[in-house]
C-alpha cells in the first residue's frame, strides 16, 4: 500500500522543546500522522506529563540545548534507539522583552546562544546521519518579529531574524544531499505565556487581534501542521523558504 505524502509514516522526529506549546502541538500532529517523535526539555517532570498525553510513540530525552557538548550524545540516542532521524525541528528558544538599552551583553549573548549558535550546533551534529542517508527535513521555529520591527527584543529578533539566513545558506549547501531546510514564522500561538501577557494587558490584546485579519489567535497544532508539511514528502521540493503561520499577521495592518 502506497503511503499518502502527507503522512509521517514510520519516519522519526527529533523536536527541542517539545513537551509544551508549539513544540507539545508539532509533537501530537507527528504522532497522528504516524511518525515517532523524541521531544527534548530541562524538566524531567514536564517531559513525563507531556510523553503520557502523547503515547508510545513519544520518546523523551531529558537535556538543555544549550550543552552543545550533550548534543552528539542527543542525536546517538535517536539514531541508535529509535532510527536514522528523518526529522530535526529546531523549537527550544529563549525570549527576553526589555527596553534594548538595559539589555546587558550577558543577556543578549544567552538569548542568542538559545536561540542560532545552539540551533546551529545541534543541526550540524544531526545533518551528518541525514546526508550520508540521503534524506531529511530540518525546520527552524522563528517568529514574526522576524518579518517586522517590535519593541523591546532586540536580543531575540536579532537572533530569530539570523535562522532566516541560516535556513537559506545551509539550502543553498547541502539540499543536494536529499536535505531541505526550511523556516516557520509563527504568529501569536495560544500558550500560557501569551495568555498572562495579553490578559493584563487589554489594549495589547485589541492590537494583536484587530493585526490579525483571521481575528483570533493560533493553535500549537497549526503551527505543528504547517511543520508536518515540509517534514513530508509532499514538500519535497521546497527548500530554503520562510512560511509565515500568522493568519495574515505579517501582512495585516
Amino acid at each position: 500500500m502506497m503511503i499518502h505524502p502527507y503522512q509521517l509514516t514510520d519516519k522519526v522526529a527529533l523536536i527541542t522543546g517539545g513537551a509544551e506549546g508549539i513544540g507539545l502541538g508539532t509533537a501530537r500532529v507527528f504522532i497522528g500522522l504516524g511518525a515517532k517523535v523524541i521531544i527534548t526539555g530541562r524538566t524531567k517532570e514536564t517531559l513525563k506529563a507531556a510523553q503520557e498525553g502523547l503515547g508510545e510513540n513519544c520518546i523523551i530525552y531529558q537535556n538543555d540545548v544549550v550543552d552543545k557538548a550533550s548534543h552528539k550524545s542527543l542525536i546517538d540516542f535517536a539514531e541508535n534507539h529509535v532510527g536514522g532521524l528523518d526529522i530535526l525541528v529546531n523549537n527550544a528558544g529563549k525570549h527576553l522583552k526589555k527596553p534594548s538599552l538595559e539589555v546587558t551583553d550577558e543577556e543578549f549573548q544567552a538569548v542568542v546562544d538559545t536561540n542560532l549558535n545552539s540551533v546551529f550546533a545541534l543541526t550540524r551534529t544531526a545533518l551528518k546521519g541525514m546526508i550520508q542517508r540521503q534524506n531529511g527535513s530540518v525546520i527552524f521555529i522563528s517568529s514574526m518579529s522576524a518579518l517586522y520591527g517590535l519593541e523591546k527584543v532586540a536580543a531575540y529578533s536579532s537572533s530569530k531574524t539570523a535562522l532566516l539566513g541560516m535556513t537559506r545558506a545551509l539550502a543553498s549547501e547541502y539540499s543536494h544531499t536529499g536535505v531541505r531546510f526550511n523556516t516557520i514564522a509563527p504568529g501569536f500561538i495560544e500558550s500560557k505565556m501569551l495568555a498572562k501577557a495579553l490578559e493584563n494587558d487589554p489594549e495589547r490584546k485589541s492590537r494583536v487581534l484587530r493585526r490579525t485579519p483571521a481575528g483570533r489567535l493560533g493553535k500549537p497544532e497549526e503551527i505543528g501542521l504547517a511543520a508536518a508539511f515540509l517534514a513530508s514528502d509532499a514538500s519535497k521540493f521546497i527548500t530554503g523558504i520562510c512560511l509565515p503561520v500568522d493568519g495574515g499577521n505579517s501582512i495585516g495592518f
